[in-house]
């Protein structure tokens, strides 16, 4: 028996090495890839907010970026979606354009003012670059699989500088109730070394203090629990409403480029009406201000109006910073009504909103940890998993697969795209034979 154990030890060392190099190679692209992205990002925001006539010239920004995209970017179309099929059943490398493209457009709807987020385009550039990693080492379908989950880690703990949030995330985006430990070290390893790269090139990531967190109490515990089922709900219907609008827009207007023309229209006319460029871009400093004190409670439905309309007409952007956003003013909001102190709502607001709606409620509990400090860990995993139970079988990432279904028979490996047409088909009445033809 200890000969075997021996024996499994010292072939583990060959296979650690081999991880440890492939996903430190891969996090370091991917770390620097973030960096650069997220200066761009600066730039831009700072060039947007000097010069605020920019905002009317979004639609302009939107036909063009629409017009690049249907001539040369229409295999990189499907994002995030790409890589999340691409893990589950290879067909072909990444398109090299993927990782540019989406850094550009994504950098032009921040200088013109669209509401969107970050995540989606360092998720791109990682899931591109892990597989520039797999074809110059030559790795077979399965260990290609397991990079490009490392890249989503990197890509994702890089921009946000949460690495133990990233590695999960990277483990628990593909699937509703699976994680896949085939991946841990890489996913690990990557997100790690990414997110010490993207800090070696001088990136510092935004602090959310939150002074004190109350100690766990039967009112605090009820008070997270109702929070995360109105999260849940909130980010259920950001993920319906941002896809059922992109469906409407392909329906009605059959030019692409044409669509988010008129997305930026809408955007750039309802901002500039309202007086609200608190709405626009990335929302940093309200996100900021939410830990701090009140806000005007419909700070959130704001927020989400504008980023639906941003990415539900072909802008190219994130959603997980604009869900940051709506999840810490909506807690903001409720801190009114709720036992918990307001700066404690808008840190699980901000955590469990993105929970329900990518269903990843371990990494957005983890991420919590990661952000405001362990003390917090108990009441933002009971909103994160609440809020992922509220959510229901719907999501931003419509390629994600049902593992284990949460509540409901469903299908085992369904995509989440595929569950309303199951659904309607359930509904039809079943049809009855005659008995002349069971003859």
């Amino acid at each position: 028996m200890k000969r075997i154990q021996s024996v499994e030890q010292f072939a583990m060392l060959p296979y650690l090495a081999r991880w440890l190099l492939l996903s430190s190679v891969l996090g370091v692209m991917a770390g620097s890839a973030s960096a650069l992205f997220l200066y761009a990002l600066d730039f831009a925001t700072d060039t947007r907010i000097t010069h605020p006539w920019l905002l009317g010239l979004l639609p302009v920004a939107g036909l063009a970026t629409g017009w690049i995209y249907h001539r040369i970017g229409k295999p990189v179309e499907g994002g995030n979606n790409l890589l999340i099929d691409e893990i589950h059943d290879p067909q072909k490398i990444v398109p090299k354009r993927m990782a540019p493209l989406i850094l550009a457009a994504t950098v032009v709807t921040h200088l013109f003012g669209g509401s969107a987020g970050r995540e989606g385009t360092a998720v791109q550039m990682g899931g591109a670059l892990a597989d520039r990693v797999t074809h110059l080492f030559g790795l077979d379908k399965a260990e290609r699989r397991i990079l490009l989950m490392g890249g989503i880690a990197a890509g994702f703990s890089s921009v946000f500088g949460t690495p133990l949030a990233g590695a999960i995330f990277g483990l628990e985006v593909l699937a509703i109730g699976r994680l896949r430990y085939d991946a841990l070290l890489a996913c690990l390893a990557s997100a790690i070394v990414a997110d010490e790269t993207c800090r070696l090139w001088g990136i510092h990531h935004t602090v959310y203090a939150i002074a004190f967190t109350p100690p766990v109490t039967a009112l605090g515990l009820a008070s997270a629990l109702v929070a995360g089922s109105v999260f849940g709900v909130v980010g259920m219907l950001f993920a319906d409403s941002t896809h059922a609008l992109s469906a409407f827009f392909k329906r009605k207007i059959a030019w692409p480029p044409l669509r988010p023309f008129v997305g930026g229209a809408i955007v750039a006319i309802g901002a500039t009406l309202l007086a609200t460029p608190q709405f626009l871009g990335l929302g940093i400093p309200t996100i900021e201000a939410a830990f701090r004190g009140d806000l005007p409670v419909y700070d959130f439905a704001g927020k989400f109006g504008f980023t639906v309309v941003t990415l539900a007409s072909g802008f190219k952007g994130g959603e997980v910073t604009p869900l940051f956003y709506i999840g810490a003013t909506l807690g903001n909001a409720l801190g009114h009504v709720l036992a918990l102190p307001v700066p404690v709502l808008a840190g699980l607001g901000f955590v469990a909103v993105f929970a329900g709606a990518a269903n990843t409620p371990i990494a957005s509990t983890v991420m919590a940890m990661e952000l405001f400090g362990t003390h917090i860990g108990v009441y933002a995993a009971v909103a994160c998993v609440v809020s992922y139970l509220f959510s229901g079988h719907t999501g931003i990432y419509r390629a994600q697969r049902v593992g284990h279904a949460k509540h409901l028979v469903l299908p085992e490996g369904i995509r989440l795209a595929d569950i309303p047409a199951l659904r309607r088909a359930r509904k039809k009445p079943a049809t009855t034979v005659p008995p002349a033809v069971q003859s």
